[in-house]
Formats: structure tokens, C-alpha cells, sequence
């Protein structure tokens, strides 16, 4: 008859072969007569390491990065309308434009606002912030938030001059960022998020010129000093002259891609409705169309609507109502009472749309790269398919799906397991537990920090990833993941795929599911049996 021994977790005295599997679990290690001191540590940590290196790591996955991502199920075979913004969806542009917007910007603050002269010698630098990130309009810091509101520490700047994390934590107490402080779809908050494709010129802008002001000893405010460069920008949007410019030299500034117009054929031959909703002028989608598709790209879309003010056409309830678009610039007076191919359309609304197309739910699959504007209301209000066009991606992928960054997540994953166990051990197994058996963690715990730096660094030096923190998915991510069934860098990765392909998502772990297969990180018995043996 099997000895009575104490169950820990009733805390009675029950049968060895009764007890629970945390029960069981301990008795074996105090059978085993293991001290879980610093050197059975230590053992477990360099049989770890080069256990670790042992397993063979996949080859390169650099192509993933024309690959679809899928948050949602999906499957094509569903979908009998496809939609699309321009800018970035249709169209995308070259790298050149970034640094036009930046000095058409800076123009405009020295020429309109009487900035200071000095900051005519400022340069854009793209390799310094990418989407995504936030900035705290009244403190004047740009950072990285979590999906939780939490700050990353080591990504917070004033300029391009990095805080330290005692500075952040003073700051804003702690790391966490108030709800009513962040932004909300539309950008009331405080917290400006870096959300389309022309901002990271923006904040690039910002950052300049606050190190100008810091440099030069010149006060000011950090508030007042956004919303001028934001208006500056925007008043180049808005005056027409950042279209002229790319209309000037459209080889220059937008990627021609023959494959635009045969994934829009391809769409067309399979039986699906296209149509178009764009922010943009007709004059300048019909110079890029032309270009990158031809002169008949009009005949490929059932409805092209232009002006539509989004996010203001998705949400308003009663809108303003379409007009006929005139290419004489003739002002058009009669209602609209029905969307005809081959015309165009300027600002309505989605009530009327819905109405005179018949497009509605989840047979309709909206593609653009704005996840407020674009991707929001579609798919919460109006139950749109909806897919994110993420250029960054493809940068991404290359760098995650290196050797190197593959080995360090590796070995970052082990380490943590690691320190779990010494910790669980010490709670569980305390007569087996020395003094000394926690004596590694600190150790372990600044090695963990120097990978997490280094991952960090292999993606952005200052901000590291834009999809994730050193273990949460940023805010960016959570609100991709929320509003875009699919994801992926370019409109055209679409064609590898049929049009009756299922995209189905990852079932991700939650904290509390067990592994379902082996774990690698999880070596500990292993070693312990050597030691015994």
C-alpha cells in the first residue's frame, strides 16, 4: 500500500495513487532527491542552450512576404464584389514621395508660418520611425504603444533624443496610457497614432524640428507645433499640389505593375462586381489608372465613386447625397437615382450606395491601407469583407524570417520557460528549494533584456517591430487584427490564389491552453533524469 503523504493543493492527506497531477508531480521530484540549487540550474540552462542549437532551423521564408494573412476565416467563393480605395490600395507609390512630402511640408512652414530658416537644412530620414507609432501631442513625445496601452519602454523620443525608462515612468506614472487619452477612430485624443501612409513624413517633420527648437534654446509648444506641421501637410493634399507633382512624373513617383491589370481582369472574368471609393480626385485616379492599367480601366469597375470624404461616407446616417462627376468641371444639379457604369460619381454617402448597388454584408470585400478610414466602419457597421494593404509587411517578413532572428526568438522563448520553472520550483518544491536557487534570475533576466534590444534592433533601431512589443502585439496589430479580415503588402499578392480559396486563421495558444504537441523549451525533466542517472 502506497504511503500517505500530504496533497498540496487540498491540503489533506490522501493516497500517492489518489492525488492530483500537481500532487503527483511533486512527489516524484521529492523522490527524485533533486536540490534545486544554483548548480542543477546552471546544468539546466547549458543543456538547454545546446539542446536548443541541436534543432535544425527552417530555410529562408523571405517569399511569405507576398503571402495573404488571415485574421478571419474567409473564402473567396463567397464574395461577388470586390472594392478598393486608391491610394496605396490601387495605386502605390515610391519611396521619392515620402521625401517630396517632407520638403513640400517644410516649404510650407517657413514660406506660410515664418518658421525659422535654419530648419530648411533639416532631411528626411526614413529609416527613423515607421507606422503605427503615437504622439503625445501636449508632451511632445513620439512612442510605441501595446495593445494593452502600455508604453514600451526604450521607444519613447523627444525629437530624436531617446528617454530613459525612469523618465517615461515619471512621466506618465507608470506605463499604462488612460483610454481617454488614446485616440479614438477618428483622432480625437491626445495620443495622434501614425495611421496612414503619408504620416511617417509628417512625424519625421516634427521630430526635426523639435531637435531645431531644442538646439537653438527656441520655446515652444509641443501642441502648436503639431498642428502646424499637420496643416502644412494637409494643405498640400488639400490645395492639389502633392497631385500635380505625382501627376508631373508619374514614372517617378507610382509603381507600374502590369499585374494590377490582370489581377482586376481576372476578377472581372470570374463573374465579381468591382468598384472604387477613393478620397481622392477623379482627374488624378484616372492619370494613375491610365498608367498603370490603360485607357479603358473604367470599364473594369461597375462603380467609381470619388471625393467620398471617408470616413464620413461609412458613418454618417443621412450624408450628402452623390453628383454626377463633370469632366468640364460643369456643376451638376440634378439627384442621383442610380450608379451607372462608365460614370463617376463624387462624395454620397453608404446609405445610398447600398441602396442603388445592392452591395451589402459579407459578399463584398473592401480592400484599403487606412484602418480607420478605410477598413472601420465597413466591417463593423456595414458586416464588408475587408482586407488591409500593409506595405511594411514585406520588410518585415525578410527580417523575421532570417536565421538569425528566428535562432534569437528560439532561445528568448527558452530562457523564459526557464525562469518560469525556477520560479515554480521554489513554490512547489521548497523543501527541495536551497537559498541560492534563485540566484540565476537576474542574471537571466538582463540576458533576456539584451534579446529582446537585439530582436528590437534587427527590425527598427529606435522602435522595433511595427506589428508587435517584445511580447504583445502593438496597437497597431489590435486594430488591424479587429477591422481587416486579411492582410497582406500589396493588392496583387491576390493573384496566387483562386477565386474559390478558403483563407483560414491561425488557432492561436491562449495563456491558459496547453501545448498540443512536444515543447523543445521544456527540457527540465530531461536533465534532471541525467543528473540522477
Amino acid at each position: 500500500m502506497a504511503s500517505a503523504v500530504k496533497c498540496v493543493c487540498r491540503n489533506v492527506k490522501l493516497l500517492a495513487n489518489k492525488h492530483c497531477g500537481l500532487c503527483i508531480l511533486i512527489c516524484n521530484r521529492h523522490l527524485s532527491s533533486v536540490t534545486y540549487d544554483r548548480s542543477y540550474w546552471q546544468k539546466v540552462y547549458e543543456e538547454r542552450k545546446r539542446k536548443i542549437k541541436d534543432i535544425p532551423i527552417n530555410a529562408s521564408e523571405a517569399n511569405r512576404k507576398y503571402n495573404i494573412f488571415v485574421n478571419n476565416e474567409i473564402s473567396l467563393a463567397d464574395i461577388k464584389v470586390y472594392g478598393f480605395d486608391y491610394d496605396y490600395t490601387l495605386a502605390q507609390y515610391r519611396d521619392d514621395l515620402h521625401y517630396v512630402l517632407y520638403d513640400l511640408g517644410k516649404e510650407s512652414l517657413i514660406t506660410k508660418l515664418k518658421y525659422p530658416e535654419g530648419i530648411r537644412e533639416q532631411t528626411f530620414n526614413p529609416q527613423f520611425i515607421h507606422r503605427g507609432l503615437h504622439y503625445d501631442i501636449r508632451k511632445g513625445l513620439l512612442m510605441k504603444i501595446d495593445s494593452y496601452h502600455h508604453i514600451q519602454l526604450g521607444t519613447v523620443y523627444r525629437g530624436t533624443t531617446q528617454l530613459s525608462d525612469n523618465e517615461t515612468i515619471e512621466l506618465y506614472n507608470g506605463t499604462h496610457v488612460p483610454i481617454e487619452d488614446m485616440n479614438t477612430f477618428y483622432g480625437s485624443g491626445p495620443m495622434h497614432q501614425l495611421v496612414d501612409m503619408f504620416a511617417p513624413p509628417e512625424m519625421n517633420l516634427i521630430t526635426n524640428v523639435t531637435d531645431y527648437f531644442i538646439a537653438n534654446n527656441i520655446a515652444y509648444d509641443p501642441e502648436n507645433v503639431f498642428y502646424d506641421i499637420k496643416n502644412a501637410v494637409q494643405g498640400i493634399h488639400v490645395s492639389g499640389l502633392l497631385h500635380n507633382t505625382i501627376v508631373s512624373d508619374l514614372e517617378r513617383y507610382l509603381e507600374k505593375e502590369g499585374e494590377t491589370k490582370t489581377l482586376l481582369e481576372k476578377l472581372v472574368n470570374t463573374g465579381n462586381k468591382l468598384f472604387i471609393i477613393s478620397n481622392s480626385g477623379f482627374p488624378f485616379i484616372d492619370a494613375g489608372m491610365k498608367y498603370m492599367v490603360g485607357p479603358g480601366w473604367q470599364d473594369l469597375f461597375d462603380v467609381v465613386v470619388v471625393d467620398a470624404r471617408k470616413p464620413k461616407f461609412f458613418n454618417e446616417a443621412s450624408g450628402r447625397p452623390f453628383r454626377l462627376y463633370d469632366p468640364l468641371e460643369l456643376r451638376t444639379f440634378e439627384r442621383v437615382k442610380i450608379l451607372e457604369k462608365g460614370k463617376v460619381y463624387q462624395q454620397g454617402n453608404f446609405k445610398d450606395f447600398r441602396h442603388m448597388t445592392g452591395y451589402y454584408g459579407p459578399k463584398v470585400l473592401y480592400f484599403g491601407d487606412h484602418v480607420y478610414s478605410d477598413l472601420a466602419d465597413p466591417s463593423l457597421k456595414h458586416s464588408w469583407r475587408t482586407g488591409a494593404i500593409i506595405p511594411e509587411l514585406e520588410t518585415e517578413v525578410e527580417v523575421i524570417s532570417t536565421p538569425e532572428y528566428k535562432a534569437t526568438v528560439r532561445w528568448l522563448l527558452v530562457l523564459q520557460r526557464l525562469l518560469e520553472e525556477m520560479q515554480g520550483a521554489q513554490n512547489s518544491c521548497q523543501e527541495a528549494a536551497t537559498e541560492g536557487s534563485l540566484d540565476m534570475i537576474p542574471s537571466l533576466l538582463e540576458e533576456r533584456d539584451a534579446i529582446r534590444t537585439k530582436l528590437k534592433g534587427l527590425c527598427n533601431e529606435r522602435f522595433g517591430s511595427m506589428f508587435r512589443t517584445h511580447h504583445n502585439p502593438t496597437y497597431f496589430t489590435r486594430r488591424m487584427a479587429r477591422f481587416a479580415d486579411i492582410y497582406t503588402s500589396k493588392l496583387t499578392n491576390l493573384l496566387q490564389y483562386s477565386d474559390k480559396h478558403t483563407f483560414y486563421p491561425r488557432r492561436t495558444l491562449l495563456p491558459h491552453e496547453p501545448f498540443p504537441f512536444h515543447d523543445p523549451t521544456n527540457l527540465v525533466q530531461e536533465v534532471a533524469q541525467n543528473r540522477k542517472g
